[in-house]
């Protein structure tokens, strides 16, 4: 791409030069003139596709959430009988609402968002506690707190934070949506889990579905590498779930989704290596435990399946249900690979199953949209989703923090 616009500058710029008669314009600086145009270009053409990776991964979050969100307990026998022989391929509108409506899974990943721009300017070690904050925000929502149309629209004295929140101004996040047991009794205990002190031993998939923003917030720098990227998104994993297997795929997903808006370590990085180098990443930060093994055979298998001829369904019942963080991943991972470049399909599998289909289409969703883009999101699945304004401003404000 750059060198398809430098020559076009140079051209442009040497018709102008011999426009204008002027001897004195040598080559050399039509090359130098061109190269900081060209340059220019580039910084604003790559900041525009960070952007929309961006928006993306958040939207497409929302979509996989709001896709799976009706068939989250039913088994894959009664997703046909209701929607047919492909299951559910189109949203189901609320009957109130008149929405595709989000459930816990983007709620908490909304806050997820707002903990980290409450974040900016804070030294490194005090994010998690920022993000913790914001999630007890989220749980005042879900505790039958009076909604901002009846005065409420702060985070109570119980939050120690105290802090104002703009999401706590908004009556949709009020509406509890199947909200995850794990993460409820954890923001009621008074305590703050973390990866040196677990608050519990629970691997539910209520940690890695709200961590994506955890990859778009900072760019990898010297300052902030990809794997204290990584690390971000077990920490904010472990506030709730204390189970190694319940926050160290936090720190994998984190992984993908940051290659796939930022880059990787090499060009042309695919999916498959981006998790290939996640997991080499997650021994690093992990050495000690054992469950890395178990973790690394699974998303491997998940891997090799999405090259078979095999349909879907039999593939990710081999994965499991996605009600644990490694079986959420996983099919996230399967889904992703096998549809790397149709986000519908991707969503579409990753919800047709007898588990936990709105977390599984969420993460699908958030690692499809951060390498296809909002572009690469058919215009359906934007159309009726609910908060979609919200979701896309929470997404321009992170951008605006990794200084794209």
């Amino acid at each position: 791409m750059s060198r398809e616009i430098t020559a076009k500058i140079t051209a442009e710029i040497a018709s102008e030069f011999a426009a204008e008669g002027t001897a004195k314009h040598t080559a050399e600086i039509i090359t130098e003139r061109a190269t900081k145009d060209t340059t220019e270009l580039v910084a604003k053409d790559t900041s525009a596709l960070t952007q929309d990776r961006i928006r993306g991964c958040l939207i497409g979050g929302a979509v996989g959430d709001a896709l799976g969100y009706p068939v989250e307990f039913l088994y894959y026998s009664q997703i046909i009988y209701h929607f047919g022989e492909k299951g559910i391929t189109e949203y189901e509108l609320d009957a109130q609402e008149g929405k595709a409506v989000i459930s816990d899974d983007t709620q908490m990943t909304l806050f997820t968002a707002e903990g980290l721009l409450n974040s900016a300017g804070k030294e490194t070690e005090k994010i998690p506690y920022e993000i913790y904050r914001s999630y007890l925000n989220w749980y005042q929502t879900q505790m039958g707190r009076q909604s901002p149309e009846s005065g409420k629209g702060k985070a109570s004295k119980a939050n120690s934070g105290k802090a104002n929140s703009r999401l706590m101004e908004i009556p949709e996040l009020y509406v509890c949506r199947a909200p995850g047991s794990t993460c409820l009794s954890a923001l009621s205990s008074g305590r703050m889990g973390d990866l040196e002190e677990s608050i519990n031993m629970s691997k539910g998939c209520g940690g890695i579905m709200r961590v994506a923003p955890a990859a778009l917030y900072r760019k990898p720098d010297e300052a902030f590498t990809k794997k204290e990227i990584d690390l971000l998104g077990a920490q904010l994993a472990a506030i709730t779930h204390g189970h190694p297997l319940g926050y160290i795929p936090a720190a994998v997903l984190a992984h993908i989704v940051s290659v796939g808006v930022y880059g990787g370590s090499r060009p042309g990085m695919g999916l498959a290596d981006a998790v290939k180098e996640a997991l080499e990443t997650a021994q690093e930060l992990f050495p000690e435990s054992g469950f890395m093994p178990k973790l690394a055979a699974l998303l491997d298998r998940a891997a090799e399946l999405a090259g078979n001829e095999k349909e879907d369904i039999e593939n990710i019942c081999e994965l499991g249900g996605g009600w644990v963080a490694e079986e959420t991943l996983a099919i996230a991972v399967y889904c992703s690979i096998r549809y790397c470049d149709d986000f519908s399909k991707g969503v579409i599998a990753a919800v047709n199953h007898s588990g936990d289909s709105d977390s599984t289409g969420a993460v699908t969703g958030n690692i499809l949209g951060a390498w296809l883009g909002l572009e690469g999101i058919e215009e359906k699945w934007l159309r009726d989703l609910e908060l979609r304004e919200l979701i896309l401003e929470m997404a321009d404000h992170l951008c605006t923090g990794c200084g794209c």
